[in-house]
């Protein structure tokens, strides 16, 4: 059992830094187990969502930040559809997961490699270049051969064209992405 005097570890700023970035009221959560219940990945978690919450209500900000969870969350929304005080807690997570990258805290480097990857297509074409993605991920991890016995099955569907295709409005995604850089750099 992990026995933990609140006293010494609370940190409040962190507690109220997540409730205010994502607009949900932490102290809501009763801890019924729903989110627990219903996550699709829950069996790969180190921390359950629930202890997630909980732990979060505690102020326990290293053992959320530091933990594999957050970053293998789906954003699917089970545990936000299944609990009963509508607490939107896949947001919770999200906020979670940009908090420990603004920290440098990133426990699952692949999960954060790939976003980049899908990024720098959007960011490039306008919408995701599917075999870009995989290109870019690859050189970043070095992992050519992890699922190349897939390709076989994904080619005849013509899934991965070998050309990007870029999209009409491209300015609107820059600016987009414009935006959130001055909004990043405050």
């Amino acid at each position: 059992m992990d026995v933990t005097n609140l006293e010494s570890v609370r940190d409040n700023d962190f507690i109220h830094a997540v409730m205010e970035e994502s607009g949900q009221d932490l102290t809501h959560c009763y801890q019924c187990g729903n989110c627990t219940a219903g996550c699709p990945c829950g069996f790969a978690y180190d921390i359950q969502v629930s202890q997630i919450m909980r732990n979060l209500q505690a102020g326990r900000k290293d053992k959320v930040l530091n933990s594999r969870s957050i970053w293998l969350c789906l954003s699917c929304s089970s545990c936000t559809t299944r609990c009963p005080n509508n607490i939107d807690v896949a947001r919770v997570m999200d906020v979670l997961r940009h908090i420990a990258r603004r920290e440098g805290r990133v426990a699952e480097k692949g999960v954060t490699t790939f976003w980049d990857a899908f990024l720098a297509s959007v960011r490039k074409h306008g919408r995701v270049y599917e075999l870009g993605v995989v290109a870019n991920y690859v050189a970043r991890t070095g992992r050519v051969w992890t699922d190349i016995d897939l390709l076989p099955r994904i080619a005849p569907k013509g899934k991965l064209s070998p050309m990007p295709h870029d999209i009409k409005g491209r300015d609107e995604i820059a600016r987009i992405f414009q935006r959130y850089e001055e909004e990043r750099t405050r």
